[in-house]
């Protein structure tokens, strides 16, 4: 997800609207919103340049900044306003560093340039389908950039059979067979979590794809790296989002070096919370980054995360006999060995494969 994405939602908009120039869009109504079409066309110039603005800025909370149009400005003129923010954040998505972020409030404060793109794409997209809805003229935006809006923002959504549809069922928009009406929904940023040498960086559908597939996933790995376990996590994390189980909160996240920005290791959950509110977690590091301290780290930070939710009472790690490093790191990072009955039933109703040890952490 780049500036070229946003420029291909910029121009299908434009191209779209610019069929219905002569019609007042004053006057009518966008689909499912309070607002005329020509108000929704104006917010997604002002949301082009409150997302292109932050991100350049790296701002950490909304910004004092506000668009205007002089009066007398025609439809003309607001789809060239349009294209001039589309091209402002369109710029702001190819200069950002990687891992840089910029407050969004939804859902966990903040979002990477990335996130930024699909954010611009999606309200591309979405409100120009509304404002078409409203003045009854076609909108078929591009498939890829659906898709990729559904992978960047809504990992929590099953994929459907198409993905113009799907987004458009997934944000109150349609109807898609078999599935439930969308009354409330929200969009995911990943999520970021920063320990003192890394930072945990939540991986997203699309990198998960790319990471069980060979790929880097985005991520300038250090030599070696990603480790297979991250790879096989990916290819879990996978297999939950197809089967629209997926809970980003509860996935994998890439650990990225603070010194270099390079990823050195991966740790994440093994699902969602279970009736008992336990969770599972695992991690690794590439060899060339063990012996620093940093699984350790990781370890003990996403766990202290997790046990900070209402849905968090237990987090356990199931680690080899024989790997007494791992051992010494669950250790560092606070938790204990399961008592004999504890790692009884873990083996007979949890189906604990044999020769593991359990070990776990309370809130």
């Amino acid at each position: 997800m780049s500036g070229d994405q946003v420029e291909a939602a910029v121009a299908s908009c434009t191209a779209t609207l610019r069929a219905a120039l002569d019609r007042d869009w004053d006057q009518a109504d966008a689909a499912g919103l309070d607002w005329s079409c020509r108000t929704t066309a104006f917010h997604i110039a002002e949301d082009f340049l409150a997302y292109a603005s932050r991100l350049a800025g790296r701002a950490q909370a909304r910004l004092p900044l506000g668009l205007t149009l002089p009066e007398g400005t025609d439809n003309a003129g607001l789809l060239q306003v349009i294209e001039a923010t589309g091209a402002l954040l369109a710029a702001a998505v190819r200069t950002a560093p990687p891992g840089v972020r910029a407050f969004h409030a939804e859902p966990f404060g903040s979002a990477d340039r990335e996130g930024t793109a699909a954010m611009g794409v999606a309200e591309a997209l979405l409100h120009t389908h509304d404002i078409a809805q409203g003045l009854g003229i076609p909108h078929d935006p591009p498939a890829d950039l659906a898709e990729s809006v559904l992978a960047w923002l809504f990992p929590h959504v099953q994929p459907g059979p198409a993905p113009w549809p799907t987004l458009l069922w997934a944000t109150g928009r349609g109807a898609l067979p078999g599935r439930a009406p969308v009354t409330e929904w929200t969009w995911y940023n990943n999520l970021v979590i920063p320990a003192e040498r890394v930072t945990l960086t939540g991986i997203r559908p699309a990198a998960a794809d790319d990471l069980r597939l060979g790929g880097t996933g985005g991520f300038d790995w250090i030599e070696d790296g990603p480790f297979e376990g991250t790879r096989e996590a990916c290819s879990y994390l996978m297999k939950a989002y197809e089967a629209g189980v997926h809970r980003p909160e509860f996935g994998v996240f890439a650990l990225v070096r603070h010194e270099d920005g390079r990823a050195v290791g991966g740790i994440g959950f093994h699902g969602v919370p279970d009736e008992e509110r336990r969770v599972e977690i695992g991690y690794d590091l590439v060899a060339g980054a063990r012996g620093n301290g940093y699984a350790t780290e990781a370890l003990r930070t996403l766990t202290e995360w997790a046990l900070a939710r209402d849905d968090v009472d237990t987090v356990i790690a199931t680690i080899e006999g024989g790997n007494l490093p791992s051992q010494r790191v669950v250790s560092r990072a606070g938790f204990t060995r399961a008592t004999v009955e504890e790692e009884r039933l873990a083996h007979d109703e949890y189906d604990m494969d044999a020769g593991l040890l359990l070990y776990v952490r309370r809130g």
